[in-house]
């Protein structure tokens, strides 16, 4: 354990700190500009006040200095020495964010840094309040992802206008808090024109910087991420060749042929070649409608327990915010006009974000494309100015309509042709149209090879053959990617019932195909 005697006051790390940056070579100070000049900072105010608790120190009594020498520093020792080091880290903070390949939102320091208003706050606070009885300022502040220096002061600005009172006294100079007559009617009043009381929300200038910055359009996949990406797929080298430019392209593309050939498995891993994590706001705030935009249902969020907080964290960041993995948006037939629009539940007055939305720096994926419930002219009349244009526009429930990006990769699959499906102008703005097409019979092999182990089987060439020539070449049937999936758990269920042992036999594969066969 280090002695009491090494340790520094806040006068003595100073000092270090500007002998250790003046005695730099002027050479190596000239390359990196970005360091930090400690000497530029006016640090007198620290320095002072060191000294004369210095003074003060020299007149204590005895016990009180031999306490001291023990290694217990003063309050004002700790709070000298964390206002040093939060001047440091907000020097070093900015310069942090500038550095990594991955944007991140900063952390706000005061009201003004989270682009909302008080009242816009205090609603959020009070209905919080109303809700829960009575929570200290911290759990507040945790609950609507506001930094506790922020809330504090206006905590204590609500008591002093009588809308909330002490209940009881929290650990580390908190309160804890609870709604007086008049701040319960105020918070039902709040309650009544949206009961939402969530997150804090994001206002949509900071959301336009942020997709600006992690923009799809500025990533770039290469052969490898491809061959990465799709792994766990048997795909021919040719229809990789296809796919890299298309999805380097960001604009767009059909996958279409026949069904069971992988074409919502290949959409679905599209997202996976730029292997990148983004931010996006909780909620939107927008001239009082508030937007949900996170969905756990659709985004996939990145553990956050390696980030760390506290006064010399170097990955704070803006808790309104959350990671996620570049979104990957699936919908089939049941795809309707509403979900493209912002849609506001009557009940609470939240407004859900419309998939497009949702699916900006990732991939939207229209499966079944041309089986909707609307027309197909319909739902591409929506989207053609976007294609051309990336950017949308939103109708939203106050009468206002809002510029949002259309930043994502769309992906129409369907069994259909796409020219049966929609007109010349419209295929014009998808610049690539990518058949899946049916597997050779040397591709049949490695899809049994690769399925087998899964399904519990040891794969045999013979059986396979055996399988191709008997039920595919003699009957003129064509092969599809699903079959040698479909038809190894067709065996495995069968061995399963009778307690056989799961093995792959010519037996086995008449009876699977008896079954899967029967009308196709």
């Amino acid at each position: 354990m280090t002695d009491s005697s090494d340790k520094l006051t806040p006068a003595q790390f100073l000092s270090q700190l500007k002998r250790d940056t003046s005695s730099a070579d002027d050479s190596v100070a000239a390359e990196d500009e970005g360091t930090p000049n400690f000497d530029d900072l006016d640090f007198s105010d620290l320095e002072q006040t060191n000294a004369t608790e210095q003074d003060e120190s020299d007149n204590d009594e005895g016990q009180d200095s031999a306490e001291h020498n023990e290694g217990e520093e003063s309050p004002r020792d700790h709070q000298q020495l964390n206002e040093l080091f939060e001047r440091v880290h907000t020097l070093l903070g900015s310069e942090h964010h500038q550095e990594g390949d991955i944007w991140s939102p900063p952390e706000p320091e005061t009201i003004e840094d989270t682009g909302l208003g008080f009242e816009e706050i205090e609603r959020l606070v009070l209905k919080y309040l109303m809700a829960r009885g009575a929570a200290a300022g911290r759990a507040v502040a945790t609950h609507i992802c506001v930094p506790f220096q922020i809330i504090d002061p206006l905590l204590k600005s609500l008591k002093a206008d009588k809308l909330v009172i002490f209940k009881n006294s929290a650990t580390m100079g908190d309160y804890e808090y609870t709604l007086t007559d008049l701040g319960r009617e105020r918070a039902r009043r709040y309650s009544e024109e949206c009961t939402y009381f969530g997150s804090a929300m994001v206002p949509l200038q900071d959301y336009l910087i942020a997709m600006e910055v992690q923009s799809i359009a500025k990533q770039e996949a290469t052969e490898e991420n491809l061959k990465e990406a799709f792994s766990d797929l048997i795909i021919e080298q040719a229809m990789l060749d296809q796919l890299g430019p298309a999805i380097n392209s960001g604009r767009g593309m059909f996958l279409f042929g026949y069904p069971g050939n992988g074409k919502t498995s290949i959409a679905e891993r599209v997202t996976g070649c730029f292997g990148s994590t983004i931010w996006i706001p909780r909620t939107l705030g927008i001239d009082g409608d508030i937007i949900r935009l996170y969905d756990p249902a659709i985004h996939e969020k990145v553990d956050d327990d390696n980030k760390s907080e506290g006064i010399l964290s170097m990955s704070s960041y803006d808790r309104r915010w959350v990671q996620i993995v570049r979104p990957t948006v699936v919908v089939g037939g049941e795809l309707t006009m509403e979900e493209l629009e912002v849609r506001q539940n009557p009940a609470n007055k939240l407004c859900e974000a419309p998939l497009q939305l949702k699916s900006n720096c990732g991939t939207l994926v229209i499966d079944d494309f041309g089986r909707q419930r609307m027309s197909t002219d319909e739902l591409l009349n929506r989207w053609i100015v976007p294609l051309e244009k990336r950017y949308d526009f939103l109708n939203l429930p106050s009468g206002k309509k809002i510029q949002v990006p259309f930043d994502q990769l769309i992906i129409f699959s369907t069994n259909l042709e796409p020219k049966d499906l929609v007109d010349e102008a419209f295929l014009r703005r998808i610049p690539y149209k990518i058949e899946a097409t049916n597997p050779s019979p040397d591709m049949f092999h490695q899809l049994f090879e690769l399925m087998a182990p899964m399904q519990g089987f040891q794969y045999d060439k013979g059986v396979v053959d055996y399988l191709i020539q008997t039920h595919y070449v003699e009957t003129e049937r064509e092969m599809r990617a699903c079959h040698p999936r479909d038809l190894l758990l067709q065996i495995r269920n069968f061995c399963t019932y009778k307690g056989l042992p799961k093995k792959m036999t010519a037996e086995a594969i008449d009876i699977a195909c008896s079954n899967y066969f029967t009308v196709m």
